[in-house]
């Protein structure tokens, strides 16, 4: 009989290798759809809110629903050594990555935001080697960068050559995102991925209530179904449930991988842009799709 390697999920089970490698998979892959709805949900909550407004009540959001879990199922507090990482997380994820992305969406479409974040993954992986210690293989690089090369070139090619402000915003929330990502799959790896998110979001609670009731007392607020849609999907579905699958699966099958499935993120918003705002892909969007995909599947086979 073959043997199978194990490992010890997020969870506390141990489980084959290969068994355990499709499940982490699974949930790198629902947190990547969960994440390719953020930028039109966002368009939707910037109909009714203001971008300051917008940030702070989806991390009161979210963070009253992670809080809620870890009471109901009385999670006792993180160790002392985990808080510097959860701090990482939340400056990054819960904070930076939502407040850049949204200030950004005010002035640029969601398929434009969607391409330049492509570069998500490559920036992932090139922390993840920095803070853990990993080493992708060279073919793993390759792929890496020709697919993101392939972001790079449609993003150009849309933007006309020249980056705008919102570009600027975008490649800050790459940096700050990254760092998010990479301290969460680390951190996933010796507690449940969602207590990373979800003490992550609670850490930023005593932040956020007053910064939402600031904000909201200078922006105008008119409450519509799209308005309102967009900021629940962007707190519960965003920044809360696509978060704890995400981490998990980072945690099971590896950053550098579970990274490059995001490579996929540009093109799955791209579809929700034209289905859900309405706005008209290029013919370069096609062709950016099957560069990527490629890209998607020799990186996942590549050892590292």
């Amino acid at each position: 009989m073959r043997a199978q390697s194990s490992a010890i999920t997020p969870t506390g089970i141990a489980v084959s290798g290969r068994p355990g490698t499709s499940i982490g998979t699974l949930q790198a892959v629902l947190g990547v759809i969960a994440f390719s709805l953020t930028f039109p949900a966002t368009a939707w909550g910037l109909e009714g809110f203001g971008p300051w407004s917008l940030v702070a009540v989806r991390s009161v959001l979210a963070a009253l629903i992670a809080g809620g879990c870890l009471l109901a199922l009385r999670v006792p507090l993180p160790g002392r050594a985990h808080w510097p990482g959860l701090a990482v997380v939340a400056a990054g994820v819960v904070v930076g990555f939502p407040l850049l992305t949204t200030l950004a969406l005010r002035t640029s479409t969601t398929a434009h935001a969607a391409v330049v974040v492509g570069l998500l993954p490559l920036t992932t992986a090139l922390c993840s080697a920095l803070r853990v210690g990993t080493r992708p293989s060279r073919t793993f690089w390759t792929a890496a960068l020709v697919g993101a090369a392939a972001v790079v070139a449609f993003t150009v090619q849309q933007s006309g050559g020249a980056l705008t402000t919102a570009d600027l915003y975008l490649f800050g929330a790459l940096l700050v995102c990254a760092a998010g990502y990479t301290e969460g799959g680390r951190l996933a790896r010796v507690m449940p991925g969602w207590q990373v998110v979800g003490w992550a979001l609670v850490l930023c609670l005593p932040i956020g209530v007053p910064a939402a009731v600031l904000a909201l007392s200078y922006e105008p607020v008119r409450l519509t179904a799209h308005s309102v849609t967009g900021l629940l999907w962007v707190a519960a579905g965003s920044q809360f449930l696509g978060l704890v699958v995400w981490y998990r699966g980072m945690a099971a099958i590896g950053i550098p991988k579970a990274s490059q499935l995001q490579l996929a993120q540009p093109l799955l918003t791209l579809v929700w842009s034209v289905l859900l705002l309405g706005e008209h892909l290029t013919v370069a969007a096609p062709l950016t799709a099957a560069a990527v995909l490629v890209c998607i599947a020799v990186t996942q086979r590549a050892r590292g």
